[in-house]
């Protein structure tokens, strides 16, 4: 990790710049394969799967026979894990449900707002190195609690715990297909895979590019996504070993992944780059975390004020805050994905279990966007009622605006009714 010491404010853009990814070569590519699902459905899909990932397809639907398997394959430690860990998301999620609630602006005039689950919504988990069963947990529990009526998953990996998670949570509709024409059966549907109207999940930078352009085309998608990310605030309350374990958590997911340490002590810098050696040695996954690190930076500032200013300014995915008063600190916080307090709060539980979601913007889009809630599997429909006596109150006012406005229709939408 590149280390830093008081750079002048003028600098920070520059300092906080992540890894480029230029997807600009990508598009005319990815483009391609997309359209070909599009007008080619099935035949298209089975080409690239057999192209891509060496696959030959016949049918890609999993069968009901596989989840039993699955279920059959898994360990019982693992089991338990996930039932716990969805347990406690399912808990954060339900208590985000909203009751409707009717509200009279004035006499006769009522309004209101209802949550209406999407009806269509699709979810991919990538294939790779790691099976993420727990990205299910993300987005199948509140695609459930919120009511939409067709989840549909995609995924190059059969691991027991992917299919075992999609029928814990309630996703009965699995089919075996990974990359951009996962993205493209999903987005535009083929004779097998129906079309949704909103798509979820991570992937590489391929992945990335095609939900982007589906989303051009009208197709919803969870957030612009990027390389995943951690920010940590450390003073002398810290446990470098912690803060250099939470640092290499996020490096090991990718190469071009990006941890920032911000402290205000010489000493933390020192004790953790030491930890992280020591930690990095042991990583199976060493390589990996070790090309992250060469895009990572620690930076010593002069005092927590400037400290926060410069992690708002990074707007990390996530941030963690290993300082004293960390509540007091955290009231400071106007950018960022999720935040995690103290010593004893890793960001790993946030990857699993401790209820939230992981599903966050990166790419310092956390100025703008929410991590994924119940609410990204909601639409909100507004309703409106208005009395005939409602109308005697509120008309007046809605002719006069028509009429400044130039719209005599719109005026006369009011008047014909209060004529009559």
């Amino acid at each position: 990790m590149q280390t830093i010491k008081f750079p002048d404010k003028a600098a920070w853009n520059t300092l906080l710049q992540r890894p480029v990814m230029d997807t600009t070569a990508l598009e005319a590519k990815v483009e391609a394969i997309l359209r070909d699902v599009q007008e080619n459905g099935d035949q298209a899909v089975k080409k690239y799967a057999a192209e891509f990932d060496k696959v030959e397809l016949t049918d890609f639907a999993v069968k009901p026979a596989a989840f039993a398997a699955a279920e059959a394959a898994l360990e019982p430690a693992l089991k338990a894990a996930i039932q716990q860990a969805a347990q406690n998301i399912i808990t954060f999620h339900k208590a985000q449900q909203e009751k409707t609630q009717i509200i009279e602006t004035m006499p006769g005039v009522q309004c209101w707002r209802k949550p209406v689950g999407i009806e269509k919504v699709g979810l991919y988990i990538p294939g790779g190195s790691a099976p993420l069963f727990s990205t299910i947990l993300m987005l199948g529990i509140p695609a459930t609690i919120a009511g939409c009526k067709e989840i549909v998953l995609c995924t190059p990996s059969l691991h027991p715990a992917i299919l075992y998670t999609a029928q814990l949570v309630g996703i009965s509709r699995v089919f075996t297909i990974g990359g951009v024409q996962a993205i493209g059966a999903m987005a535009y549907g083929t004779e097998t895979v129906p079309r949704v109207f909103k798509i979820f999940g991570p992937g590489n930078q391929y992945v990335t590019c095609a939900k982007q352009l589906v989303n051009k085309r009208g197709v919803a998608i969870d957030m612009p996504a990027g390389p995943s990310e951690v920010a940590v605030l450390a003073d002398e309350s810290c446990v470098p070993a912690f803060v250099a374990a939470d640092l290499l958590s996020q490096a090991e997911h990718g190469p071009d992944s990006q941890v920032v340490l911000v402290t205000t002590s010489e000493k933390v810098l020192a004790d953790v780059e030491k930890a992280l050696q020591a930690q990095l040695d042991k990583l199976p996954r060493k390589s990996i975390a070790t090309a992250a690190l060469d895009n990572s930076k620690m930076i010593l500032v002069q005092d927590i004020d400037t400290a926060m200013e410069m992690l708002n300014a990074y707007a990390p995915e996530h941030l963690i805050l290993a300082c004293r008063n960390e509540l007091n600190v955290a009231d400071k916080v106007t950018n960022a994905g999720s935040v995690f307090l103290g010593n004893y709060t890793p960001e790993s539980a946030g990857d699993y279990a401790s209820g939230t979601n992981h599903t966050l913007p990166t790419n310092g889009y956390a100025t703008a966007y929410s991590g994924v809630s119940l609410d990204s599997f909601v639409k909100k429909i507004t309703f409106q009622q208005i009395t005939p006596q409602g109308l005697q109150q509120i008309g007046p006012t809605i002719e006069a605006m028509a009429a400044a406005e130039g719209l005599d229709a719109h005026r006369n939408a009011v008047t014909v009714r209060l004529n009559n």
